[in-house]
This record gives C-alpha cells, structure tokens and sequence, in this order.
C-alpha cells in the first residue's frame, strides 16, 4: 500500500474503492467486504450514490475494524444548496454506522457552497471529521473560499485520468497543498481501446487497468477505480509492486486530450 499524507498530517490510501453506481442491497455490502478482504483500506462513497447503508453492510461483514479504514462520504448538492450541510453530514454518519469519518467533501461547487464549507470547517474543528476537501472544484472555486479567509481544503476529487491529466489544475492544488484525487481514473473503461496501455502492460508483466492506476500513483494522485467484479477488485488493488519508467510515463503522456468524460463544474444544472 501506499500513501499519502494531508496538508494536516493525516494519511490517506492512495488506491480507494470506489462504489459509484454500485447498487445498495444487491452489490455494495458483497463488493465492500471483499475490497476489505483482498487489501483495500480506502472506502470512497456518498449520500447521492444511495448505498451507505450497503457500505456499512460491507464493513461490518469484512471483520475489520473501523478504525483501520478510511471512510469518505460527500454532501449532495441539494443539501448544499438547502443550508443542510450539517444535517446530511449526521444522516450520513448514521447510514454508515459511525460516529466519525475520515473524510467529507463537498461533492460540486453549487450555489451555498461557501456556507457549507464553513459548516464542514466547523464539523472538523468538533473532531467528527478527520479531514474535509471538497470535489470537482476548479481553481476559481477555491480562490473564492480562500478570498473569504476560510481554511483551505486537504483534498480536491476532480475527473482526472491520462487523457484528462488536468496539469495546470493539479499544479495549483499542489502549490497550496492540496491533494489531488482522481474519481473516474479508469476512464470509465476507456483504456481498453487504447494500445498504448497494452504495449506497456505486456513490458511490465501487467495488466492495462494496472498500467494505468500505476500512473495514477506515480503522479502523486489518490485513485478511486470501481468494480463489483472479485477479479477486476483485486486486480486493481495488485498496482505495489512495479513503476513505471520515462519511456512509459513520455508514451502516456501522449495520449492526453482534455476531454472530459463526466460534466464541466461551471456547467452543471443537477
């Protein structure tokens, strides 16, 4: 496993499970305990996603305790927008059965936003959160929070993948500390029609979705792959134990296209 740490000493799994999409009853609950089961200690979920309930399931399942996992969760925007940051924040303890979490974040930058991330500062400074960031931000999003002198967030979970590497973003999230995490870093199954990821995966004796989590790790970026599938979850767990090298990392570069594959976040209407 790797790590890496938050601008406030607290460290944080760099491979995640992610479980967008993931159905409550019928997925979660399985798919959860056996990411805990094969390695994982980062669960990534949200009130929008409807299964915190089935995380909570998975967990319980796994025989872990909960205080050797990472769990995050994130605000929807209707509450955001409702002032019912604090509110969302409990009813989310309560489907995840605990009384903390490691990290919560806004989940996009909609109107009352500001509010909110005043709200979270306060959740966090009571001791209920770990840590607090916030998603989809662009730059402009974060100059305004620090522009009203609020504490800048720990982490910032954007679309960002080899075609979408968002550099000058994640240069400023680097500049003020922030660490950059990735939903969506397979591409949505996207890597598959992309030679590039074979050629590289057959030199290092992987697999195409390793190669390209692996780049995800040598970026210094958190990743959140997703997958209901006991060999597709371990395979993307399986990413420790080689690097890429120049040559790989100069061929990945390539293929960026800044083409989002998920909606702009001045552009949302949800």
């Amino acid at each position: 496993m790797q790590y890496a740490k938050l601008s406030n000493g607290v460290t944080i799994p760099q491979i995640g499970f992610g479980v967008w999409q993931v159905d409550e009853e019928t997925e979660a609950p399985a798919a959860v305990a056996e990411a805990i089961r094969v390695g994982y200690r980062h669960i990534d979920t949200a009130a929008v996603y409807k299964n915190e309930r089935g995380v909570a399931k998975g967990i319980k399942e796994s025989g872990v305790n909960r205080e050797d996992l990472f769990l995050t969760s994130k605000v929807w925007n209707d509450d955001i927008r409702a002032g019912r940051t604090k509110e969302a924040f409990a009813e989310s303890l309560e489907r995840l059965e605990t009384d903390y979490l490691d990290l919560y974040l806004i989940h996009w930058p909609v109107e009352g936003y500001i509010e909110a991330w005043k709200a979270m500062v306060e959740l966090y400074e009571a001791g209920k959160i770990k840590a607090i960031g916030v998603s989809n931000f662009k730059e402009h999003h974060l100059d305004t929070l620090a522009e009203e002198g609020l504490m800048t967030p720990m982490i910032n979970q954007v679309e960002l993948h080899p075609q979408l590497p968002q550099h000058e973003l994640h240069e400023y999230l680097q500049d003020h500390s922030i660490q950059v995490e990735a939903w969506s870093p397979l591409m949505q199954g996207k890597f598959l029609e992309i030679n590039d990821f074979k050629e590289i995966a057959e030199k290092h004796g992987k697999s195409p979705s390793q190669v390209v989590l692996r780049w995800h790790l040598d970026n210094g970026i958190v990743a959140l792959p997703k997958s209901v599938t006991p060999e597709r979850i371990a395979e993307n767990f399986d990413v420790f134990d080689f690097q890429l090298d120049a040559d790989d990392l100069e061929k990945i570069d390539r293929l960026a296209t800044d083409v989002r594959l998920g909606p702009d976040p001045d552009e949302i209407d949800f």
